[in-house]
């Protein structure tokens, strides 16, 4: 199992590239409409970001093993669908 310090630095990297691809489409297209919806976009980025570090600290009883790795492989599964869903909002605005 990764340690916390490896899954913070996924929550960074992914959320870094969300952001970068949400500046990327925003110096393409120079639409206000699109550029908002973008910034939007990097806002809940960021909140989901936030999120994600808040939960890295295991709050329940350490003792158990299985518990500790359930809840980390949920965290990474939660991860990776709201990492997913921010790209797909980013697929929509852009080819709109």
């Amino acid at each position: 199992m990764a340690n916390i310090r490896d899954l913070k630095k996924d929550i960074d990297y992914l959320v870094y590239e969300v952001i970068s691809d949400c500046f990327a489409a925003m110096s393409m297209n120079r639409e206000e409409k699109v550029s908002d919806q973008l910034a939007e976009i990097v806002a809940d980025a960021v909140v989901l970001r936030n999120e994600m570090f808040s939960k890295t600290r295991y709050r329940g009883d350490k003792g158990k093993a299985g518990e500790v790795r359930e809840y980390y492989r949920n965290l990474r599964k939660d991860l990776i669908k709201g990492i997913d869903g921010l790209f797909t909002r980013i697929s929509k605005v852009v080819s709109d």
